[in-house]
């Protein structure tokens, strides 16, 4: 029988719409859209990079308490909803995943809110960044 982990981070929005930030099955790793708020203070920046900063962060975060990391992530889903915001956005992305490397995919699409510049939504498999990997260069 698999072990399932739902892990909350007090973020109102997670009671009010029932949903959890992170589901763990086993050592798999779910996480949902998290934007770039910051529980702390409550602020979410303006700027679009500065919301995928905190976001990264936020994930980051919510992965530790699992025992894993952004080094587990192998897949991310990235939504910026304004084109204008992409480089800016990316700079941080790849910087961020710089080494880990996980099958991304980007998007520009509406969010719910319209201050929201930033979401991020992650599969990690806990321990895979430790793991031994192969990397390969192939033409397609």
């Amino acid at each position: 029988m698999a072990k399932v982990t739902k892990v909350k981070t007090g973020n109102p929005f997670e009671d009010k719409e029932s949903f959890s930030r992170l589901v763990v099955v086993d050592n798999w790793i779910f996480s949902s859209n998290t934007a770039g708020r910051n529980p702390r203070t409550k602020v979410m920046s303006e700027l679009a990079h500065e919301q995928a900063a905190q976001a990264f962060d936020n994930v980051d975060a919510a992965l530790r308490s699992v025992g894993s990391s952004l080094a587990d992530v192998i897949r991310s889903r990235v939504t910026i909803p304004y084109p204008g915001d992409v480089q800016a956005v990316m700079e941080v992305v790849g910087e961020r995943f710089r080494g880990i490397d996980p099958v991304s995919t980007v998007t520009c699409s509406p969010l719910g809110l319209d201050y929201l510049k930033f979401e991020l939504e992650v599969t990690a498999y806990r321990g895979a960044g430790s793991d031994d990997v192969e990397r390969l260069v192939v033409s397609l």
